[in-house]
C-alpha cells in the first residue's frame, strides 16, 4: 500500500539547530548505527557550521528537516563521502531522524527532495553507506530506487555494511 508521503521542509542548518540536533539524537535507539552513543553538543556545532559552508560552496548540504509545524525532526542531504576507504570522492546521501518521528514517511520524503536538489546540482550519483543491520535505512534507500553495489566492513567498527547507488 502506498500512502501519502508528509509534508516536511528542508532549509540549510542554523547555529541554534546544533542544539536541536543534539537534543533530538540524544537517543540510544538513533544513535544505535552512528557509534552508538550521543554526540557532544559541539560535534553538533561544528557539522551544522560545515554544512553552512557547503551549502554556500555546492549548493547542497545536509538540511535540516522540518514537519508541518516547523519543528526540526532531524537532517537529511548529501555530502561528500568523509573517509579515506569506501566511495572516496563520491557523493553520499544521508539521513537521521529523530525516534518520535520514525515510520511516518518523513525520511523518503526528504530524500526525494534531496535527490531532486542533486539532480539540479547536476550531481551525477549517489550513495548510501548503511549498516547491514539498519532495516529502516534499507528500506529507504529501496524507495529511493537505490540499488546494492557492494558490501563492505567498516576499518574502526568491523561492521559489516552495504553501499548503495544511484545514477542521477
Amino acid at each position: 500500500m502506498n500512502r501519502a508521503l508528509p509534508v516536511v521542509r528542508l532549509r540549510v542548518p542554523t547555529d541554534e539547530d546544533a542544539v536541536a540536533w543534539h537534543r533530538i539524537f540524544d537517543d540510544p535507539d538513533v544513535m544505535e548505527f552512528h557509534g552508538g552513543r550521543p554526540a557532544e553538543l559541539s560535534v553538533y556545532e561544528e557539522l551544522t557550521a560545515r554544512q553552512r559552508r557547503h551549502d554556500a560552496e555546492h549548493g547542497f548540504c545536509l538540511w535540516t528537516m522540518l514537519d508541518d509545524s516547523d519543528r526540526v525532526i532531524g537532517f537529511t542531504g548529501a555530502q561528500p563521502w568523509p573517509g579515506e576507504w569506501g566511495p572516496v570522492g563520491e557523493m553520499e546521501i544521508g539521513w537521521r531522524l529523530g525516534r518520535e518521528h520514525w515510520g511516518r514517511g518523513y525520511v523518503t520524503a526528504a530524500a526525494q527532495m534531496t535527490l531532486e536538489r542533486l539532480r539540479a546540482a547536476s550531481v551525477p550519483s549517489v550513495v548510501a553507506m548503511v549498516n547491514a543491520r539498519n532495516a529502516r535505512s534499507i528500506a529507504v534507500t529501496q524507495r529511493l530506487g537505490m540499488r546494492l553495489a557492494e558490501t563492505f566492513v567498516t576499518p574502526a567498527s568491523k561492521q559489516q555494511g552495504h553501499c548503495y547507488r544511484l545514477e542521477l
